[in-house]
């Protein structure tokens, strides 16, 4: 059986509300979805990506975050003007952003 997609983004767009805990936030998060659409679009690649918005993947003290599957890959705090750099970088060029990584990050 083929696969269905060559990569799967997942974005976060969870929104917590009374609590102090950070969340990813639904309109970031909905803008990040729209941003990596519109670039993949863009570069026309020969690969099949979905990107979509998913709800809480549990990681919200670390901020916006994204999963790209089939990897198991999380980036944190990701913000929009990152998504040319994922894209470049871990699409095209096979490479983590390595700043981004959950491993990396710092609370």
């Amino acid at each position: 059986m083929d696969k269905v997609f060559d990569m799967h983004f997942f974005v976060c767009t969870n929104q917590r509300s009374g609590n102090e805990r950070l969340s990813c936030g639904n309109e970031h998060g909905l803008a990040l979805v729209t941003e990596f659409k519109k670039q993949i679009k863009d570069l026309n690649l020969n690969l099949k990506i979905r990107t979509n918005q998913s709800g809480c993947l549990g990681i919200c003290d670390y901020g916006p975050t994204v999963a790209v599957y089939p990897e198991g890959i999380f980036y944190v705090n990701v913000q929009k003007d990152d998504v040319n750099e994922i894209i470049t970088s871990h699409i095209i060029n096979n490479k983590p952003v390595e700043r981004l990584l959950l491993q990396n990050a710092k609370k």
